[in-house]
């Protein structure tokens, strides 16, 4: 996948992960930000990687990103394989 494409794809996982309070509560308690800090890094490429590592964690908020993007879950693993601090395949 792409760079470009993972970015769009974490965006979009970050747009959801607004839209529930509780997921983005904890996002920020997990990852140390203030909204106005997610605000102002939200196009950081690691960021984007630390969002959809958040997804991917939380079965529920997983399973309700993909189903309201219409992806599969081996997209979502591709689009952080393509964000930076992804551990090499192997």
């Amino acid at each position: 996948m792409q760079r470009s494409a993972a970015e769009t794809i974490a965006l979009k996982a970050l747009g959801h992960l607004a839209t529930d309070g509780d997921g983005l509560v904890r996002f920020l308690t997990i990852s140390g930000l203030e909204l106005d800090d997610l605000r102002s890094r939200a196009g950081n490429p690691e960021l984007l990687a630390g969002v959809i590592e958040f997804l991917l964690s939380d079965e529920a908020l997983c399973e309700g990103f993909l189903a309201a993007e219409n992806l599969d879950s081996s997209t979502l693993y591709a689009a952080r394989r393509a964000l930076p601090g992804a551990a090499p395949d192997g």
